[in-house]
């Protein structure tokens, strides 16, 4: 089977690509640089260079293409170009979905966020929870529009949306990845306690693909397995690690406080905040989904929190990332 994916080159996408072609598929993938697409071409897929916005690249990609998944997309907190990650996430997803739609693709997975189940706090995420109405981060509006758009397309094309929560894995060294990264290293002074959920990068990847052969058109699914505290993470890690000194844990009106303080600062000097008022929202709020309607539909099985930190770990190791 031909298949077409955008954002290969990415961390979802790069998994979904090498357990693609493990699959036996014949992968093509769109490629916005030359690093990209040698990315790609390490991993098996044949190229198509271009972006979403160059149409004649889109429509390359998508011909004669059974199946797309379309993963590309900007996850940022505290973005300094929130206009630019729009126009990715929901005009590219639209541009995208019309070009499959043009060329007649069987079916559209599409990556969406867990944030867009958009659950009241302290509340459990199911894909059937009802929004809570506003939003944490722009981040959430972009991808919860982008998913709107493409699902309201389903009769004109095929489509399952997968939703994974914090992938987490080797490859991962961003957003929570970074938090992760942090704690292993001993650098991070402070910390605020909240809950996450967590995936692990091959069973986001594994979902993608049983998505595919088992969604139910038009349904969303949540790619979503352990359920931890930032506390109990960092327990975990430091008692993988060896380490005794644990950071401080600050109060959530402490947390609120520093956040416009630090994104101002970071902001004088022209770089990118680690902490600012969406940031802190999300932190505060906290998360905790349910991933339970993948195994059931899908028979997707959930990685344990300790394989996933040992894995993950062990890539840090090996990329040079622990001191």
């Amino acid at each position: 089977m031909s298949v077409a994916v955008t954002g290969g080159s990415g961390v979802v996408g790069r998994a979904v690509v090498r357990h693609l072609v493990d699959a036996g598929e014949e992968v093509w993938a769109l490629a916005r640089s030359s690093g990209a697409s040698n990315t790609l071409s390490g991993l098996g897929a044949r190229v198509v260079a271009g972006d979403l916005f160059d149409a004649d690249a889109v429509a390359r990609l998508m011909k004669g293409r059974r199946r797309v998944f379309h993963i590309a997309g900007v996850n940022e907190i505290c973005s300094r170009d929130p206009q630019r990650m729009w126009q990715v996430n929901v005009e590219g997803s639209k541009r995208v979905v019309e070009a499959g739609i043009r060329a007649g693709v069987e079916r559209l997975v599409h990556t969406s966020s867990a944030t867009t189940i958009g659950e009241s706090q302290g509340a459990v995420g199911t894909e059937t929870s009802l929004h809570r109405g506003e939003f944490l981060s722009e981040y959430e509006r972009s991808k919860t529009v982008a998913e709107r758009l493409v699902l309201d397309r389903t009769d004109e094309i095929d489509v399952v949306s997968v939703n994974p929560s914090s992938v987490q894995g080797p490859g991962r060294s961003t957003g929570t990845g970074a938090i992760f990264l942090a704690i292993a290293r001993g650098d991070l002074p402070f910390l605020v306690d909240t809950t996450i959920s967590l995936v692990d990068i091959d069973d986001c990847a594994r979902g993608h693909l049983l998505a595919a052969d088992k969604g139910q058109s038009g349904e969303r699914y949540l790619l979503s397995g352990p359920v931890v505290t930032i506390r109990q993470a960092v327990a975990a890690i430091q008692r993988k690690m060896g380490q005794r000194r644990s950071p401080w844990f600050l109060r959530p009106d402490v947390l609120s406080a520093l956040a416009p303080l630090v994104d101002a600062l970071f902001n004088l000097g022209g770089k990118q905040s680690p902490l600012c008022a969406e940031s802190a929202r999300v932190l505060l709020h906290g998360h905790r989904y349910d991933g339970s309607r993948a195994t059931r539909e899908l028979s997707l099985g959930y990685t344990t929190l300790e394989e996933t930190l040992d894995r993950t770990l062990e890539w840090f190791d090996a990329e040079g990332l622990l001191p």
